[in-house]
């Protein structure tokens, strides 16, 4: 599994943006201060009010929330074209920004970047299999 944890300055409006994506809420793992999103079975993302984020740190280091600097880029992989077109258009009316618009970068490669309320990158690609097969890496 992979348990990412995010800090974020407004936990309802978080938890608003990733619900609208059409993730879920695991109210066994969340309170006032964070919120357990269900991605998938294996991917949970915890959402973690700033402060309570920085309990979780070293002493002296902080959250790294709404800045322009960028840490991570977490990828989702997704189904068909449609449906990384159905997230971005998701992600946009739900609080959060595209990043980078929708394009094939490469043949069989499509995919878009949205960024959710606090700045956090989440990539959605999706790979056509056929079209990459036989392509040197």
């Amino acid at each position: 599994m992979i348990l990412p944890n995010l800090p974020v300055t407004d936990l309802s409006k978080a938890t608003d943006f990733y619900l609208g994506l059409g993730f879920t809420k695991n109210p066994q793992f969340s309170s006032e201060e964070a919120t357990s999103i269900v991605i998938s079975d294996t991917i949970v993302v915890m959402l973690l009010q700033q402060d309570f984020f920085a309990g979780f740190l070293n002493e002296g280091d902080r959250p790294h929330v709404t800045s322009e600097s960028k840490e991570v880029l977490n990828c989702l992989t997704c189904e068909s074209r449609e449906e990384v077109d159905s997230f971005v258009e998701k992600a946009a009316s739900s609080g959060g920004t595209v990043y980078t618009a929708a394009a094939e970068s490469m043949p069989g490669m499509y995919g878009a970047s949205i960024a959710d309320p606090d700045g956090h990158i989440w990539e959605l690609m999706w790979m056509d299999q056929a079209a990459t097969e036989g392509t040197d890496a």
